[in-house]
């Protein structure tokens, strides 16, 4: 009789405990699945959210489902550690909160693993973005510009960090760093590094913070970061300024002002004392480039809103930014999906000429508005 491996032991018993919502896991339609009672399953298709028939016998059963996941991935959840982060055997996140926390009963939300991601090219075909934009945003991946995606929770940063990260050479080191990790690169020289909880008795935890610290002792010629909400903004920032260019990252904010703020915001709850102007102005000297997504309730679509480029600060300390994509609606599809245009605002950004002077004039197909090529 052969041995099974501990992983598919796991995913045998997890496909046993989650059953009732199986179809869910296995629909390559469905991004994310959320059981708010055991008797009340949602899940959601582009976009757009849909109630189910499914349920679970009993609020037992979905807690054994939830017991049985913080099992086998080495966590508590009880009274005392009432909420349960954990993934999947196929990289699917979890995310569980139990009684008390939450007053229904026990909640559980899975959001799905999509084996590769998106590319650029699969966005364009959604209608999120454009030639001329999905060129400038790969060539300033190429030149190394620090990219911020900014936008409010279910707009898509992750996909699109994955999507654009794809821009990044083949021949470069990548390190990856994520409080859960989602990201599935296409190149060959990728490290992923994870956050870790603490055990029960406080042990062995790994903050985003002592991750980004750690990645910079080893030689990376890239480092993405998932999602920066704390302190570990300021060695980011700091990070980009002394030589780690070309670095990707997304933040929480629904605008690229309110980004810009946040990162800043952020820097100053680090455990380095600085003040708010010198925050500002590394934020300002090292964020190049905000791509803000939006998501739309009408159709349950995410677009690209903006691309912005940080210029710097003004005369009065404020950030100076400019908008060189925006997206505008331009009406209705016959199955009632909006249609947009994302397209140069005929600004140019202030490294319009790089391309030009590293000799990429050849990658210049569709985005020649934004670019100086006559240098």
């Amino acid at each position: 009789m052969s041995c099974m491996t501990r992983q598919a032991i796991f995913e045998a018993s997890v496909s046993y405990f989650l059953s009732p919502i199986g179809e869910f896991l296995e629909d390559e339609t469905v991004t994310e699945v959320m059981v708010n009672r055991f008797d009340q399953v949602y899940v959601e298709r582009a976009g757009q959210l849909y109630e189910t028939d499914a349920q679970f016998e009993s609020e037992d059963d979905l807690l054994s489902a939830v017991h049985n996941i913080a099992q086998w991935v080495g966590r508590e959840i009880n009274l005392e550690y009432p909420i349960l982060d954990a993934r999947l055997p196929d990289g699917s996140r979890v995310h569980a909160i139990i009684p008390p926390g939450c007053r229904a009963g026990t909640c559980l939300t899975i959001r799905k693993f999509t084996q590769g991601g998106l590319s650029l090219e699969d966005l364009i075909g959604f209608g999120s973005l454009s030639e001329e934009a999905r060129e400038f945003l790969e060539i300033c991946v190429r030149l190394r510009k620090n990219i911020v995606i900014a936008g409010g929770t279910g707009t898509g940063k992750t996909s699109l960090l994955g999507a654009v990260s794809a821009a990044v050479p083949e021949e470069e080191r990548i390190v990856v760093i994520e409080d859960t990790s989602e990201l599935k690169l296409r190149q060959q020289h990728c490290i992923y590094l994870e956050v870790q909880r603490p055990d029960q008795y406080g042990r062995g935890e790994l903050t985003i913070r002592q991750l980004f610290v750690a990645s910079l002792r080893m030689r990376p010629d890239r480092i993405i970061v998932g999602e920066v909400r704390g302190g570990e903004a300021l060695d980011m920032v700091q990070a980009m300024l002394s030589g780690h260019s070309g670095s990707l990252t997304t933040v929480h904010a629904n605008s690229a002002h309110d980004a810009v703020i946040r990162l800043e915001t952020l820097s100053m709850m680090s455990d380095v004392e600085i003040p708010v102007y010198v925050a500002r102005a590394q934020v300002a000297s090292a964020i190049d480039l905000i791509v803000q997504l939006e998501r739309f309730s009408e159709d349950g679509s995410r677009k690209i809103g903006r691309i912005t480029e940080v210029v710097g600060l003004d005369a009065n300390q404020q950030f100076e930014m400019r908008d060189l994509f925006v997206c505008r609606l331009t009406g209705k599809s016959r199955q009632g999906r909006l249609l947009s245009n994302l397209s140069s605002t005929g600004t140019q950004p202030t490294f319009a000429e790089e391309p030009s002077q590293r000799g990429m004039q050849d990658r210049i197909q569709y985005s020649s508005a934004v670019w100086r090529t006559d240098t």
